[in-house]
């Protein structure tokens, strides 16, 4: 072992750019410092997990200028023992494994740096994914995170995610609507016969509830922004200028900006 040791620290960067601080309480519900992407510098390199386990010259990787550098401590491991864990953790860090919550780059840079200092990343990066998913956006946000882990697997352009409105959302076409009742006998008595009119067919008056019913704007909206996400990211993809992890940071940033735009715009 060095005796002088390694110095180990701890990059961290915001995949959104300032933009989730500006909009995370519109989209979320409530405010998110950050989309955090790490990456630990060590023995000259920084090392990430992107696609698989990844490595480059400190200060050279694809994301840029670190937000904020960390100082994780000094270690002592020699640099081929280093890169002996690095293989054999390596099946459990690729494309197929990442999972956008769970299995992510700060997930290993925490693995990395236990390993290295016997200390993890700062819990705020960590408990980033449980944030997001505790907003009031979390639940519906789901299906369109699942979308991308399954891309970012393949690496292949997505699917547009569908939205799943609530009942309350849900309108009849005039098209397909009920046709009116055919008025018998009864129906078309003379007032003041004592008949009775027949009651409309269930299917017609529940037609006529859903048609009547109000939509969910705020539920529309978010199903517009998914689908308009998803298409960034596919057209993107088709480009293929971009890694899918780096095409899905993009794409968010991109709708982000428009929709703030706008919003200042209306203000």
């Amino acid at each position: 072992m060095a005796e002088e040791g390694y110095k180990v620290t701890l990059n961290v960067y915001d995949l959104s750019n300032g933009l989730a601080r500006q909009l995370s309480t519109s989209f979320l519900g409530k405010p998110i410092e950050a989309i955090w992407h790490t990456g630990v510098v060590v023995y000259g390199n920084e090392y990430y997990f992107g696609g698989g386990i990844q490595s480059s010259p400190a200060g050279a990787t694809p994301y840029g200028r670190p937000l904020r550098v960390v100082e994780l401590g000094v270690t002592h491991v020699p640099r081929d023992v280093f890169e002996d864990f690095l293989r054999d953790i390596a099946p459990r860090y690729t494309a197929e494994t990442y999972r956008l919550l769970t299995h992510n780059c700060n997930n290993f840079s925490n693995e990395v740096a236990q390993f290295l200092v016997g200390a993890g990343v700062p819990d705020y990066i960590l408990n980033l994914p449980a944030e997001v998913m505790s907003s009031p956006m979390g639940p519906l946000i789901m299906p369109m995170i699942q979308n991308l882990e399954a891309t970012l697997r393949s690496n292949v352009a997505p699917e547009a995610t569908q939205f799943v409105p609530t009942p309350a959302s849900v309108s009849v076409p005039t098209s397909k609507a009920a046709p009116p009742p055919v008025p018998s006998e009864k129906a078309t008595a003379p007032a003041g016969s004592g008949a009775k009119r027949e009651a409309p067919a269930p299917a017609a008056e529940k037609a006529a509830k859903e048609a009547s019913a109000p939509n969910d704007p705020l539920g529309s909206a978010r199903g517009k922004v998914q689908e308009e996400v998803m298409r960034e990211f596919a057209a993107i993809m088709a480009s293929g200028t971009l890694r899918a992890s780096e095409a899905a940071a993009l794409a968010m940033r991109r709708v982000m900006e428009r929709h703030g735009n706008a919003t200042m715009q209306q203000s």
